[in-house]
C-alpha cells in the first residue's frame, strides 16, 4: 500500500483535526517516496528498544500513539535517543505516525476501549469535540432590517464583499413599517467590512445585531467520557473489572471522604492517560485515569470522589489489540499489522 494512500486512510479513521491544539499527530518522518507499506507496526510508546524490534520485523510504517517528536528538534544527531530514533527510522526507510490525543476523542477510540472495562454503561464525552469549520463561511452572523428605499444598494454593496455566504432577506414589520430583514454570515475579515458599511447609517446600524456562532459538536467525540453504570457495583468490584480489563495485578486508589470499599458506584469519569485537567471538577463516584497529579488527587478525595490510577500508558495499551483488528477491517486487509512485543510502560512495581 502506497504510503500515502495508507496516511490517507488514516485520517479518514481518526482525522487529526480532531486532535489538542497542543498535540504533534499526523506523519512526523517521511522517508523519500516512492514509499510502500506491507507491514504496519503499532505501539504506545516508541523508544529504542522497540524501534529495533521495528526494524527486525521489517516494518515500513511506525503507527506510534504517543508522538516521539513532540518538541521541534534543532538537529538530528546520535546525541539524544529522540534524534536517534529519527536517524533509525530514515536508516531504515520507516515512516512514523502519530494519531495520539485524536484517537482519544473518536467513538471508536481509546477512552471508549477504557470504558468497556466497566461493565454495562452508557457514556458521553467529557468535552465534546466541535467540527473542524463552520457549515458556512464564516463564525459571525449579522442581521439587520432596512426599508425599500436602501435596500437595493445594500445588498449590492454586500455582495461584492469576499467572504460571505448564506445571505437571506425576510419580510418584517419594523415600528409599524414595512421593511426586510436581512442575515448573513461572514468571516472575521468580512465583518469589518460589512460593519464599516453599515455604519454610514447610523440608524441602521444600532439596529444591526453581530452573532457569534459555534461550531457544530460531533455526537460521541470528544476528550474523556462520563460512564453511568446500567446496575450501580461496590468500588471493590469496579477495581477488580480494572485490573482484569488492563490485565494489571495492582492498582493505585484513593478512597473518596466518607467512602468504603462497599460503597455504590454509579458514575466513573475516566480518561485515558494524564486526566487532571480533563476530569476536573466532574461529578462522579469515580475517577478512572493513568495518573494525576498529587493535589487533584487530595481534590478529588476532599469532595468524595474516589480516584483510580494504574499508571499512564497501562491505560491506553491494550487499545492497540482491538485497534490492529479494527484497522485491518478499514484498511481491507491490504496490509500486514503487528503490535509490539517489547512495548510497556516504564514504570513497574518493585
Amino acid at each position: 500500500m502506497n504510503l500515502g494512500e495508507l496516511v490517507s486512510a488514516l485520517s479518514d479513521f481518526a482525522s487529526p483535526s480532531l486532535a489538542e491544539s497542543w498535540d504533534n499527530v499526523g506523519l512526523l518522518v517521511e522517508p523519500s517516496p516512492p514509499h510502500v507499506v506491507n507491514t504496519l507496526f503499532l505501539t504506545n510508546d516508541l523508544t529504542e528498544e522497540v524501534m529495533e524490534e521495528a526494524v527486525q520485523k521489517k516494518a515500513e510504517l511506525i503507527l506510534s500513539y504517543h508522538p516521539p517528536i513532540f518538541t521541534p528538534l534543532q538537529r538530528v544527531t546520535c546525541g539524544s535517543w529522540k534524534e536517534r530514533l529519527v536517524v533509525r527510522a530514515l536508516e531504515h526507510r520507516i515512516g512514523i505516525y502519530s494519531p495520539h490525543t485524536a484517537y482519544d476523542a473518536v467513538p471508536h477510540g481509546v477512552n471508549s476501549w477504557l470504558a468497556k472495562g466497566l461493565g454495562a454503561c452508557t457514556s458521553v464525552p467529557l468535552h465534546p469535540s466541535t467540527a473542524p469549520c463552520y457549515p458556512t463561511e464564516g463564525p459571525h452572523r449579522v442581521e439587520f432590517c432596512a426599508d425599500s428605499t436602501e435596500l437595493e444598494t445594500l445588498l449590492s454593496k454586500i455582495k461584492d464583499i469576499q467572504d460571505i455566504s448564506s445571505i437571506t432577506t425576510l419580510p418584517a414589520r419594523v415600528e409599524g413599517e414595512e421593511q426586510t430583514r436581512v442575515s448573513l454570515n461572514c468571516s472575521q475579515k468580512a465583518l469589518l467590512e460589512v460593519v464599516a458599511l453599515l455604519c454610514k447609517n447610523s440608524s441602521l446600524y444600532h439596529k444591526t445585531e453581530i452573532l457569534l456562532l459555534q461550531k457544530p459538536l460531533l455526537p460521541h467525540t470528544g476528550m474523556g467520557r462520563l460512564c453511568t453504570l446500567s446496575e450501580p457495583v461496590s468500588l471493590l468490584t469496579m477495581i477488580e473489572r480494572i485490573k482484569s480489563h488492563l490485565k494489571l495485578p495492582h492498582i493505585r486508589l484513593a478512597v473518596g471522604k466518607g467512602k468504603t470499599l462497599e460503597s455504590p458506584v454509579k458514575k466513573v469519569a475516566l480518561c485515558a492517560g494524564s486526566g487532571s485537567s480533563v476530569l476536573k471538577g466532574v461529578k462522579a463516584d469515580l475517577y478512572l485515569t493513568g495518573e494525576m497529579s498529587h493535589h487533584a488527587v487530595l481534590d478529588a478525595v476532599a469532595d468524595g470522589i474516589s480516584v483510580i490510577l494504574c499508571e499512564h500508558s497501562n491505560t491506553e495499551r491494550g487499545f492497540l489489540s482491538e485497534l490492529r483488528d479494527t484497522l485491518a477491517i478499514h484498511l481491507q486487509n491490504k496490509i500486514n499489522i503487528i503490535v509490539s512485543e517489547k512495548d510497556r510502560d516504564p514504570l513497574q512495581v518493585a
